[in-house]
């Protein structure tokens, strides 16, 4: 199976301040979905704007896709990598539509306009989603959940084999959370390379193939979620009491399910008389 992210020894510090990424590797490969977890400050966005070329790393390297991102010009590494953002923004009345054909920049002329087969991409894309009905409304006055469905549409219609998705569920509603990321699964199970970062340990029990625990800018942990995500590997992550534990098998199958939560319990979760 193909390796389409690779770090290596990868370093990075701003200035002469302490490095905020520490001798990181780590490999995510084809029809993977892979969650960098970690707290505030970890160095979670810092790693991925080095993977995106938007920071040049101090020391190690990056391949996407078997190319060196340092070698690449921003168009060919959009061609690679496809961002989803946790949110955006945009001020012009531009619809859904238009908004996932911004997806086909990387394939268009300087001087020239999205093709018709531009548009059949972005129009198969929210298909795929099954938001194709949002495709003329103003991608502004869509919903929190809309607006992601359709930036993910976007990342699609790039046809990248690789997605960088920078906590995509803020600011959802858990339903929509869910929605999401049963999409992002599917895209997975289609081929696709996914490195999502989340503040969400259960996200990761729930959906990920691969969890990385990243803490003070070096990898804690790495590995599939079940082995990695114990209770006491997250307790030392974030630094409170955390309990993992399986939710009931249904019955008639094997499948089991995990989830964490904070262990009320202990005594920094006791309410304290005066």
């Amino acid at each position: 199976m193909a390796v389409n992210i690779e770090l290596a020894n990868l370093s990075f510090a701003f200035g002469s301040r302490e490095a905020c990424l520490n001798d990181v590797s780590l490999e995510v490969n084809e029809s993977e979905l892979c969650c960098l977890l970690g707290p505030n400050g970890a160095g979670k966005t810092t790693l991925l704007r080095c993977l995106l070329g938007l920071l040049r790393p101090s020391a190690g390297s990056i391949r996407v896709a078997g190319n060196e991102v340092a070698d690449l010009s921003p168009r060919q590494l959009a061609c690679l990598v496809a961002y989803v953002p946790q949110t955006t923004t945009m001020v012009f009345p531009f619809t859904a539509l238009e908004m996932v054909v911004m997806g086909r920049t990387p394939f268009v002329g300087v001087t020239s306009s999205p093709s018709r087969a531009d548009r059949h991409i972005a129009a198969a894309s929210l298909e795929r989603l099954g938001i194709a009905h949002l495709g003329q409304r103003v991608f502004s006055q869509l919903s929190g959940g809309e607006r992601q469905l359709t930036i993910l549409a976007r990342a699609l219609a790039q046809e990248a084999p690789v997605m960088v998705l920078d906590e995509p569920t803020t600011g959802l509603d858990y339903g929509n959370e869910v929605r999401l990321l049963h999409v992002v699964s599917e895209l997975v199970s289609g081929g696709a390379t996914v490195l999502m970062t989340t503040h969400q340990p259960n996200h990761a029990l729930t959906w990920a193939d691969r969890a990385v625990l990243l803490r003070r800018g070096s990898v804690l942990a790495s590995g599939p979620p079940a082995e990695i995500l114990t209770g006491d590997q997250l307790s030392s992550l974030y630094e409170i009491p955390i309990l993992v534990g399986n939710l009931p098998r249904h019955e008639g199958t094997q499948f089991e399910q995990l989830f964490c939560t904070p262990d009320l319990s202990a005594s920094e979760f006791r309410p304290t008389h005066h």
